[in-house]
């Protein structure tokens, strides 16, 4: 099985979206890292305030960012490649 990795698609549709609304299309655990420090970086607060807020240590949400690949991740891509769907992040819009 062939898998693409694309690490960020920063405009999907065909209107000029603002930086700061970037959708990222996730393949990996990788490419989950990057949207979450696109994110992280785009709200302006560190490592540690994000981990505050998620209730969690500050060296996990770097792990995150690093591409850290977990045992559900790693099941969670897998079932979504088998249905032959992807896993689209956007900010909310609500």
């Amino acid at each position: 099985m062939q898998v693409e990795i694309l690490i960020h698609c920063t405009d999907m549709s065909a209107s000029n979206r603002d930086p700061k609304s970037q959708r990222f299309r996730v393949y990996s655990a990788s490419t989950l890292g990057a949207a979450i420090r696109h994110y992280r970086n785009a709200l302006g607060i560190s490592q540690a305030e994000l981990a505050a807020r998620a209730g969690m240590p500050r060296n996990y949400v770097n792990a995150l960012e690093n591409g850290l690949e977990t045992e559900q991740l790693k099941r969670t891509l897998a079932v979504l490649r088998e249905l032959g769907v992807r896993l689209t992040l956007d900010r909310e819009d609500w």
